[in-house]
């Protein structure tokens, strides 16, 4: 599954920059966190509970960054296990920034198997959909956060 977007910040490029490539502060945007490990800048861990209908998916998730280009362009990797699904998901990133304000044109490529994926796209799609928007709205919150005086 593929899912794109765009979003933009009321803030200067370097500082979008400095809060998407912080995996601290980016744990702060993910849904569902429980625990949260860096391991060094390019490799970190986080123990989320997914909201999937009834319950959550609990899941380890192995975040790597396999790219960057500061202050424009990111790529990571995520590999998640739990019980009856595993995740890959490949995200990437670009910032431009006119005038103060920062676009960022994003993408992300997710595959769940196992039983978990045979719940399909038409059912997993609207939930993907809502943890995404949370996401974004999680990240302006911490970009402004992150804005000096």
């Amino acid at each position: 599954m593929r899912v794109t977007g765009e979003k933009e910040f009321q803030a200067p490029r370097e500082k979008v920059w400095e809060v998407l490539n912080d995996p601290a502060q980016m744990a702060k945007t993910m849904p569902g966190v429980e625990s949260f490990d860096i391991q060094d800048d390019r490799h970190w861990r986080a123990h989320v509970k997914i909201p999937l209908g009834l319950g959550g998916l609990r899941m380890s998730i192995d975040f790597e960054k396999m790219e960057e280009r500061e202050p424009e362009f990111a790529k990571l990797h995520a590999k998640g296990n739990g019980v009856g699904a595993v995740l890959n998901m490949d995200t990437s990133f670009n910032l431009s920034e006119e005038g103060g304000v920062t676009k960022m044109l994003w993408e992300a490529e997710v595959h769940l198997l196992g039983p978990v994926a045979s719940m399909g796209q038409r059912v997993l799609q609207p939930i993907i959909n809502q943890q995404v928007a949370q996401v974004l709205g999680s990240l302006d919150k911490q970009v402004q956060e992150a804005k000096p005086e």
